[in-house]
This record gives C-alpha cells, structure tokens and sequence, in this order.
C-alpha cells in the first residue's frame, strides 16, 4: 500500500529562483521522502531549470511566463497524468517549510484542501500596511463564504486532495492572485472542503520578493478585485450546462 507521500506531488512554481530553488529541491526530498517534486519554471531568463534538474526535481519549462495560477494548472495535471492523488504547492524561494506537509496531508482526512497559514499560531511572520489590512479583510469574508475560519486566504502553502486536484486541473484560474483568492471560491463552490493548518514561512533564501513595499496598495486593491471577480464567477455546474470549460 502506498504512504500519503509516495501518492502526493509536490509543485513548485518557479520564475528566475536559480538562486534558491536547488536548496529547496534538495530539502523537499530529504524532508519528504517517496513524495514526487516537480518544479514547473514559468519562462525563466535564468538557469532555474538547470539547477532543479542538478537537484533531482522533475522539470516542466513554459516557453513564456504564466504565472503561479497557470505553472499550477499544469502542475494538477501533471499528477491527474502519473498517478497521483495529492498536491501540495511548495514556494521556490525558501519562505515555505516541508516539515509542514506532513501535518497538511493529514488534515486531508477531513478536508479537500489544506492551507498552510500564518497568523495561526506558528512562526512569527509579521505583515503591516496595506498588505495586513488585505489579508484580513480577505480572510474575513473567505472564512463566511467556505463557512470555516480561516486566517491567511493568500498563503501559497496548500495540499490538495483527490477531488481538489480534480477540479482545479479543468479550472484553476491563472489570473493576477487567482491561485489564492479565486482558487478558495472555486474549491468551495465546487463542494470542496477547506480547513487550514498553522505554518511558519521563512525568509527568501534568495532571489527577489514579488511585492515591494511600495506595491502595498495596488495589492489591497487587486486582491478586491480579484474576490470580486471570484464571487462573479458563475457556479461550475452553470458553466458546464452551458458548453463552456
């Protein structure tokens, strides 16, 4: 009978992480034995994909950048593909602990996705300005719509399940914070059940964050934005009776 990690696939997306992304192939599978890792490089200009494959990951090269939404549908696929029942996204950079899947795939007893979140009570990752009041207001309102307290709905820390992976395959959305925010009201109107579990993130082992703190307040203001849109979406069943993907 196989273990959970030997059923699991560990994503990474990874755009211009050569710096990083080595250590943290090398770490997953010593940390995570049996499980599978694929670093997908999401249109690297850098050696990203030559370090993960000197580390022993799997890679997929996407000739141009699609961000962590589309680098992740590929991902979902890739283990509908080969066999595999779970997914866990794993950030290239460092900031994300493998020790925490462990804990993740457990909660997928009880759920169809597992958040790994901060502000949970591990760690002591810290936000301010802008970015906090976001992640609040957003955990707020994710928390009444999957009827589950959640506290950090833009974590990119998450395990997938069987019928997680299923859906999200066909209809993970790769649109700017889509991966998070968007991804969490189709899970849920797709009947999925979310719960969450503390993690500590860690430092960039290298490489350059996505958002300065100059980026604060168009971050509040794409991630309305993008709850919006997610709550706009029409329910998949309506979709699908209407001939659309």
């Amino acid at each position: 009978m196989q273990t959970a990690l030997e059923k699991t696939l560990i994503v990474m997306p990874a755009f211009n992480e050569e710096e990083s992304v080595g250590a943290v192939v090398r770490e997953v599978l010593d940390q995570l034995p049996g499980a599978g890792c694929l670093v997908v490089d999401d249109g690297s200009s850098d050696n990203t994909a030559v370090a993960a494959r000197a580390a022993g990951a799997l890679v997929a090269v996407l000739p141009i950048n699609l961000g962590v939404g589309g680098a992740m549908r590929l991902g979902f696929r890739y283990a509908l593909e080969h066999g595999y029942s779970n997914v866990v996204q794993i950030d290239s950079d460092g900031q994300h602990d493998p020790g925490t899947v462990p804990a993740m795939l457990a909660g997928l007893a009880d759920a169809d996705l597992v958040i790994g979140a901060r502000f949970a009570g591990a760690g002591e990752y810290v936000a301010s300005g802008p970015r906090r009041w976001a992640m609040i207001v957003l955990s707020s309102l994710l928390s009444r719509i999957s009827g589950t307290r959640l506290t950090d709905t833009t974590s990119g820390l998450r395990a997938s399940g069987p019928r997680a992976v299923m859906l999200f395959s066909k209809h993970y959305p790769a649109e700017y914070l889509g991966d998070t925010v968007e991804s969490l009201v189709i899970a849920v109107r797709g009947g999925c059940r979310v719960m969450q579990v503390p993690a500590s993130m860690r430092v960039r082992s290298g490489g350059t964050p996505s958002h300065g703190a100059g980026k604060s307040a168009v971050y509040l203001g794409r991630a309305m934005i993008a709850l919006l849109f997610a709550l706009l979406r029409p329910p998949l069943g309506r979709r699908a009776e209407g001939g659309t993907a």
